[in-house]
This record gives C-alpha cells, structure tokens and sequence, in this order.
C-alpha cells in the first residue's frame, strides 16, 4: 500500500474540515462568514492542524484563501469544487429529481466551478496543496449525482490545468467497485467514513473505520488512500442516528482514537469537522448534520478541545 506521504511527496500533519457558516449564514442564503470571521476561526485552528479541506470555489473559500496568505497563516489546503447534479437520483431520501433545465444549468455551473478551482490552484500554488473534483456525487444516496464518466472528464481538466496532486472526495463504498476507473484518473483516492452513520458504536467504531480504509487500500496499492472526512457527532435526534449513540463523551472517544491509529500509521486524514453548522439538515436543533464540530457554532471548545482550548471555555 502506498502513503502519499511517500508518493506524493507530502508530509504527514493533522488535518481538519472547514467551512466558517455562523448562525444566520448559509451557502443557500448566500450569507458568508466575513473577513474578520474566518481571521477569528483560524486563528483558533492554527498550530493545531497544518491541512484543511473546502468543499466549494465560492465567496467563503476566496475569503478563507485571502486571510492565510495575508496574515501569513501556516496553512496547506486542498480545494474542493462542488459540482451539483446531472443526472437525477430517484433513490435519493431528501430528494434528488430535477427538471430537464435544472441538470443543464448544473453542468454549466459545474464547469465554471471547475474553471474557478482551476483558477485559484494557480493563483494560490504555496497554499493549495491538493485539489478535488467534487465531493459524494457518485454514491446511491446524495442529492447531486454525478455520472463517473463526467467525474473523470472533470479530473482530467483539472491535470491538466494545475499542478498539484487531483483527487475525488467519496464514501468509501463506490470505491469498492463503482469508481474503478475513477481510480486510474486521480493521483490519490480520498474516502469517508462514518460508523455511526452505519448504526455501530463507539466500541465498534475504530474498528470499522479500519476496515473501510483498509478495504479500499489493499485494492488500489498502487494508490494512496487519504480519508477526507471520518468524525463523529454529539448530538441527534434519531433521524439515522441513535441518540444514544451519540455525545460529546463518545466523540472524544472516537477522535482520540482516530488521531492515535492515524498518526501511528502516517494515514492523512481530515477529521469532520472544525465548527457546528447550523444551517445544514432539517431546521430541528438536534439534527445530527448540525452537531459534528469539535466546537460549538458559538466558537466554544466541546470536551475533547477543552484542554488545548482552555482559554476558549
């Protein structure tokens, strides 16, 4: 199995996702944080993790890109480009079905978003150390399918147009046999892994996360593997997710864990997620996609930040 620490010539770190959405602000509404909001949250996460993921080209990932350069952040990015739906997903639960006008002004939305990661790849080459094509478009369930055959057209634009390493963020489960020829564009597979999504508990959970990483590395070995996303949530109010199986107890459990098995082996992985998201899911306060930062949306430390942050309680 190759390590992109080797393959890629890319030194081992901690590694987190962000994205700076406060109360009141949403990527729907078109509300982003400002400059001095993402001056704030980086600030917290510098000298803590060296890798952050964005998932969009859009105005909070151009914000984000300004602040480290200009307050001399020591920061290494991988951008993401958010490509929406092209082919409509009748398996979807939340609804994945759209018109015949919608799934074209996707694609073209789709390219321009591409252009633009593309863009500030070239225009930011000393921060943005890695990019991707798109992230859970290609699993059963999301809401923004994307045909695998596009998903490589789209790799294959970004090789050419940049010069740092191209993957694509996914479940790990398309990996397994979905994406085999996604596999042969990209330079490094990245996955994501979510067993209490997967109704196990915290006793069963690292376990498993191995094994959805191992499934895929042993596969491809002649591919690194990076997890892109693997976290655990503190809150739920049953909607695919136990109560029970959920807290801020048992997402330290998880994160430690994580970070000792992670840091053992040398895998790169971005744990999920930096700040609560209020704005995600269904408007109910304990819906679970609002509660997997490792702070409150209010900036304050969860129990497994409270030492490092003790200032921040």
């Amino acid at each position: 199995m190759k390590k992109i620490t080797e393959h890629l010539d890319i030194k081992f770190d901690k590694a987190i996702c962000y994205s700076g959405f406060r109360q009141g602000q949403s990527p729907d509404a078109g509300i982003f944080p400002t400059y001095d909001q993402i001056k704030e949250d980086l600030l917290i996460l510098q000298g803590h993790w060296k890798y952050l993921r964005l998932y969009a080209c859009d105005k909070q990932t151009d914000i984000i890109l300004e602040v480290i350069e200009k307050e001399n952040l020591d920061f290494q990015v991988m951008l993401g480009a958010y490509i929406g739906a092209e082919m409509n997903n009748f398996g979807c639960p939340w609804g994945g079905a759209f018109s015949e006008g919608q799934l074209i002004a996707n694609k073209e939305h789709n390219i321009n978003e591409i252009e633009k990661l593309i863009k500030l790849a070239n225009q930011y080459p000393d921060i943005v150390f890695a990019l991707s094509a798109g992230n859970e478009a290609t699993v059963s369930w999301t809401d923004h399918y994307v045909p695998v055959e596009s998903v490589i057209r789209y790799v294959n634009i970004i090789k050419k147009g940049t010069k740092q390493p191209v993957t694509f963020c996914e479940n790990y489960v398309p990996w397994l046999d979905h994406l085999k020829k996604l596999v042969e564009a990209v330079d490094f597979i990245s996955i994501h892994t979510y067993p209490v999504w997967e109704y196990k508990n915290i006793h069963e959970a690292l376990e498993y996360t191995k094994q959805n990483y191992y499934s895929i590395a042993e596969r491809y070995p002649h591919k690194p593997v990076v997890i892109t996303e693997a976290g655990w949530a503190t809150n739920s109010n049953g909607r695919g997710i136990d109560p029970g199986n959920v807290s801020e107890d048992l997402q330290e459990v998880y994160y430690q864990d994580l970070m000792k098995w992670t840091e053992e082996e040398e895998i790169l992985a971005f744990y999920f997620e930096a700040f609560d998201e209020q704005w995600k899911g269904s408007p109910e306060p304990m819906e679970p996609e609002k509660h997997w930062g490792l702070f409150t949306v209010e900036r304050k430390p969860k129990k497994v930040m409270r030492t490092q942050f003790a200032d921040f309680v």
